[in-house]
């Protein structure tokens, strides 16, 4: 133990190899290590009592029609746990990150509860069109746990497309991109006028028209801003493009913010605008990093050796990236309209730093590194704090 006298921090000798320590009473580290397995499952069963204390909470929310976050609740939890944890001479840092997990997983059990769904909705029958895709089987589970009969209908389904669309109140059409606006024009017919037909597809213009065109229902188009695989829907976002029935529209918002997503409402051309950097541009920059290092020769292994948070981030996201569908991605950025800008754009800005680079030219270098600096402002304070939160959490994967 270190011994401190008056401020100051005396280190005592440390033992050399040929020497005993003293009796100093440590218990041998079994005895340590089973203890510290007795105090986790103490903590584990502490962690019971509040998960079943988190379901009596959302029984009461829906009985009183409370949201399931209260951000002032949260922010009091956070200021406590972190206090009290100074005080024990533990880390304020990663108590909050530890408690922010737990808040989190609160509020994704409600969502499970139905702490937000009105007691008095009616059930609805949904079918999802592409039910055996991954978005398609998300949407279906996202409808299903919160208490509606879902149809799922797909190529080799026993129950068709069309025997689905004709029979169900809300009909999602969660196909490929190429073929959606095709499978709108063909199932649009055959949805009741008194339904809703809605689409999951990631680009928002040509689908918006061709529902709106083919069908007399209600139409609202949406875009999950997340994947298939992400372990909870709990504030993940959701962009809304309303298009006909204000009715299915406050449904379709209610039965999104019961799940515990984050709406966005916007018109299809905004959304596409938008997507357009927010996809395409991020999709096209991690494809031509993707390139460049398999044209580059240099073994990935040899990389990790050497690997720096910063790279093993931009590493994992562009391993992620190739890992999943090259269909899915080509869709996604030859359907924007806004594609050849953004495309362009980029390749003028890697010709511009290329040329900056070739002569050494730190003043054009300085030049640009201001603007860019300028056009992120105040967001380079919580992007620094965030990503040091990132880099911690992957050193501790490690």
């Amino acid at each position: 133990m270190l011994t401190v006298v008056e401020g100051a921090t005396t280190v005592p000798r440390m033992a050399t190899s040929d020497e005993k320590p003293a009796n100093s009473g440590v218990r041998p580290l079994p005895v340590l290590r089973a203890m510290i397995d007795a105090i986790d499952h103490e903590i584990l069963q502490l962690l019971a009592r509040r998960n079943s204390l988190v379901a009596d909470i959302a029984i009461h929310k829906r009985e009183h029609r409370l949201p399931i976050r209260d951000l002032a609740r949260e922010r009091e939890i956070l200021t406590d746990r972190r206090e009290r944890g100074r005080r024990l001479g533990l880390n304020p840092e990663l108590l909050e990150g530890l408690w922010r997990l737990i808040l989190w997983a609160s509020r994704d059990r409600q969502a499970a509860l139905r702490a937000e769904v009105p007691p008095e909705v009616e059930p609805r029958t949904v079918a999802v069109i592409g039910g055996h895709g991954a978005m398609g089987r998300c949407i279906a589970q996202l409808f299903g746990d919160l208490g509606h009969a879902v149809l799922v209908a797909d190529l080799e389904t026993p129950l068709s497309p069309d025997e689905a669309a004709a029979v169900a109140d809300v009909v999602v059409i969660s196909v490929p991109i190429d073929v959606t606006v095709q499978v709108i024009e063909q199932l649009g017919p055959r949805v009741r006028p008194e339904a809703l037909l809605m689409d999951v597809t990631s680009v928002k213009t040509e689908p918006m028209r061709a529902m709106l065109a083919a069908s007399s229902a209600s139409v609202v188009g949406t875009h999950p801003l997340f994947g298939p695989t992400v372990h909870s829907l709990q504030g993940q976002r959701v962009v809304l493009t309303p298009g006909r029935g204000e009715e299915w529209l406050r449904w379709v918002r209610a039965m999104f913010a019961a799940r515990g997503l984050q709406l966005v409402e916007t018109t299809p051309e905004q959304h596409d605008r938008v997507m357009a950097i927010v996809q395409v541009l991020t999709h096209f920059a991690t494809e031509v990093l993707g390139h460049t290092l398999s044209s580059l020769g240099m073994p990935l292994e040899e990389t990790l050796r050497f690997v720096s948070p910063i790279y093993l981030m931009e590493l994992l996201l562009t391993a992620r990236h190739f890992a999943q569908s090259a269909d899915l991605y080509a869709a996604i950025q030859m359907g924007n309209p806004q594609t050849s800008v953004v495309t362009e754009t980029f390749a003028r800005s890697v010709q511009e730093l290329r040329d900056i680079a070739a002569r050494q030219d730190r003043a054009a270098f300085r030049a640009v590194f201001e603007q860019v600096r300028r056009y992120f402002g105040e967001f380079t304070r919580p992007a620094l704090e965030q990503t040091d939160f990132l880099i911690d959490r992957l050193v501790e994967r490690a």
